[in-house]
């Protein structure tokens, strides 16, 4: 696995890791609404922001 990618996900668990250290309450509220969204409209929403992530990298880069 590349570095960056090794880099890119580590930052990924510290960001997740500093929600849930900082607002456990309020995470765990999230995802008690989120079992209520329909399963497409989350699709759409996740298949979004990966285009919003692939724009982003690439204009970084």
């Amino acid at each position: 696995m590349p570095i960056e990618l090794t880099a890119a996900l580590c930052l990924v668990l510290v960001i997740e890791g500093l929600v849930l250290f900082a607002m456990p309450g309020s995470w765990k509220r999230m995802a008690e609404k989120l079992q209520q969204i329909d399963e497409r409209s989350l699709r759409i929403v996740g298949g979004v922001m990966v285009v919003i992530g692939l724009i982003a990298l690439k204009l970084v880069h």
